[in-house]
């Protein structure tokens, strides 16, 4: 780290929460920039921040979105329940990165709550692991599993119940029945993906929903993100 960006609110949260030594998981982190650059972005179209400096909170988002000061996120990922103190580590590294009076709380944080910022976050972090990372794993390793069981599909050994001898089996179906175990994971997590597209940004803390501006909402989601292509394609729902 060659320069500390956080401030007074981060380093309090660090000096409270010295629990596991585990910080904020980097996507979450990167996320978290994305959202509150958008939300400048809607800001300075709806006329409730100055557009330059809507603008430089923006980039400020987009360079955090970028993973170039993942090492300003200290706080300990077991924290408050609705993720305050991380949301205010974020607030205070994009005011510093921004600068020239660029404000945590009346700029940065401008119709926004950690009640709803950092659940929408933790949304769209898990979103895009799951479908760049898990998934295509989860896909490699039941193709691995399908060619193992057609490579043993002649090979013979003994079947097991309860540490016991059984009827003979060959190793290829047991690879199947890897492959489909493998499988049927992938199926369960493509289930539950339509749940992480609901997002209750100003919806749930009332400082968030009282100071935004009426068509905030559809604005931030309507700023396209500059990171996993499926923020693009869903249809994501306000709640």
């Amino acid at each position: 780290m060659t320069e500390q960006l956080w401030g007074g609110e981060t380093t309090k949260a660090v000096d409270n929460f010295p629990v596991s030594g585990e910080p904020v998981p980097v996507p979450v982190v990167r996320w978290l920039g994305r959202i509150k650059g958008a939300a400048a972005e809607a800001n300075g179209e709806l006329g409730g921040l100055d557009r330059e400096l809507a603008d430089r909170i923006a980039e400020a988002g987009r360079a955090i979105a970028e993973g170039e000061h993942d090492d300003q996120f200290p706080v300990d990922v077991f924290q408050t329940g609705s993720g305050t103190s991380s949301n205010m580590n974020a607030n205070e590294v994009l005011a510093n990165i921004a600068g020239d009076g660029a404000h945590p709380n009346d700029h940065v944080n401008m119709g926004q709550s950690s009640n709803d910022v950092f659940p929408s976050a933790v949304h769209l972090a898990a979103l895009s692991e799951v479908t760049h990372d898990l998934l295509p794993a989860m896909g490699a390793l039941e193709a691995a599993l399908e060619a193992k069981a057609e490579q043993f599909a002649d090979v013979v050994k003994a079947g097991r119940t309860h540490l016991v001898d059984a009827v003979p089996i060959t190793l290829g179906q047991e690879a199947g029945g890897w492959a489909t175990q493998a499988e049927y994971g992938a199926a369960r997590l493509r289930d539950v993906l339509p749940g992480r597209y609901a997002f209750g940004l100003t919806g749930r803390g009332p400082r968030g929903g009282a100071l935004a501006k009426g068509p905030y909402r559809l604005r931030v989601l309507a700023v396209p993100p500059d990171g996993p292509a499926e923020a693009e394609t869903v249809t994501f729902r306000i709640r």
